[in-house]
């Protein structure tokens, strides 16, 4: 599993993934339970490894490259 995600995407990820499981205290009822969809986000931002990057060919990830020789 190579890092796919870079910093700013991590960064935006895990804002996105704790405000959505946020709902859960928020919202009322059954709706409450959508807040769980913050984990994909906030698992991908932490791990920075994203599964759809990977099927769609995309990498935020800046990689040091090394000099062959």
């Amino acid at each position: 599993m190579q890092l796919n995600v870079g910093s700013l995407d991590r960064i935006i990820r895990i804002a996105v993934g704790i405000a959505l499981l946020a709902l859960i205290f928020i919202l009322p009822g059954k709706e409450r339970w959508w807040g769980l969809i913050g984990l994909l986000p906030l698992g991908t931002g932490l791990f920075g490894f994203c599964p759809a990057y990977t099927l769609f060919g995309l990498n935020t990830c800046p990689m040091k490259t090394r000099a062959k020789s």
